[in-house]
């Protein structure tokens, strides 16, 4: 090391492991092969561990042109279900020398300010949720390479569309509801203008409708226990209301028809199978636990993060949207089970 020096620089490293600078840059550059040989390669790794060399990214980013930090577009952070996405997005993120920046858009949905003097400056590229697509006009995110989440893959403003196969979840409630014998449907739709919500919708109209006799009725409510509470209360109130299945769009809203079938006496699931989808920590909180959707929110944002990483390397993503479990536990039972 040279004297005096605190900090062992690449030709410290490359004078330990007998090679040349520009060989040290392309091993740690993850760039050597059919360059170097590995036997060489192993040499500079086992040089720059044991100098404790960390390469100066400052330096390195400006020669390249990038930040490496990237921006999540969440809706809220009020739910554990955008807490796993950045965890899997920062996971990915770190293994390949990149940073994550969290940026809930107000209410959920529409425009944010600009958290950055330039976000184009200030970023490599954005990954977003489709609920929160509108923040990205305001933060001039839509300039930027882009990934979106939970989105239309037709009408997608990104390079590439990240989803979970919610279709098919919505499908495998419809199916294990139908299978017990349900015939008349609620749907406690989440009142939100958003792609993955008019799936839900769609799916469960065209599956239950494929059996004759069968009815689904629709309710709409904020994503909120308290919102859903009054809607389905008023739902389930109706004195025409046949129905002995509840479908609800989210766990939260689950969990305010939990409270509305309590308020009206009916009794869960004797009188009124739920089902709910995000499986998130609150299906097993309330009682009896709920059925639910399995979504794996670190695994959607680990896929999240990955299409972006290909989409600034020049790569093409992988396709398929990511699998999802129904889970059955209480709340589910065959109609007028005593």
């Amino acid at each position: 090391m040279a004297a005096g020096s605190t900090r062992p620089t690449s030709r410290d490293v490359a004078q330990a492991a007998g090679v040349s600078q520009a060989a040290v840059s392309l091993v740690l550059g993850d760039k050597w092969r059919g360059r170097v040989s590995a036997t060489t390669a192993e040499r500079v790794r086992e040089a720059a561990r044991d100098l404790g060399y960390r390469p100066n990214l400052a330096a390195r980013n400006l020669r390249l042109g990038r930040t490496r930090t990237v921006l999540l577009v969440v809706p809220v952070l009020t739910t554990e279900f955008f807490a796993g996405v950045y965890t899997g997005a920062a996971r990915v993120a770190a293994e390949h020398g990149f940073g994550v920046v969290l940026y809930p858009s107000p209410e959920g949905i529409g425009p944010a300010r600009d958290p950055f003097a330039s976000a184009q400056a200030a970023l490599d590229g954005v990954i977003a949720s489709s609920m929160a697509a509108d923040a990205l006009t305001a933060i001039r995110g839509d300039q930027l390479p882009l990934v979106m989440l939970d989105s239309d893959p037709k009408g997608s403003l990104g390079a590439a569309t990240v989803n979970l196969d919610i279709a098919d979840g919505i499908r495998q409630v419809a199916d294990h509801l139908l299978t017990l014998g349900h015939r008349h449907f609620l749907h406690l739709a989440a009142d939100v203008p958003s792609w993955t919500f008019e799936v839900r919708a769609r799916e469960l109209a065209a599956r239950v409708g494929e059996f004759e006799g069968t009815t689904v009725r629709t309710t709409r409510a904020p994503i909120s226990i308290e919102g859903a509470l009054a809607a389905a209360e008023a739902a389930l109130a109706d004195p025409g209301s046949r129905v002995t299945a509840l479908v609800c769009d989210d766990d939260k809203l689950a969990a305010g028809a939990y409270k509305a079938a309590r308020r009206l006496g009916l009794h869960i699931p004797d009188d009124l199978s739920v089902t709910g989808l995000d499986d998130l920590a609150l299906a097993t909180a309330i009682d009896p636990e709920l059925t639910t959707v399995r979504l794996d929110a670190e695994l959607f944002g680990e896929h999240g993060m990955r299409a972006l990483l290909a989409v600034l390397d020049g790569h093409v993503p992988e396709e398929g949207d990511i699998p999802v479990e129904l889970v059955v536990r209480g709340s589910t039972a065959p109609p007028g089970t005593v």
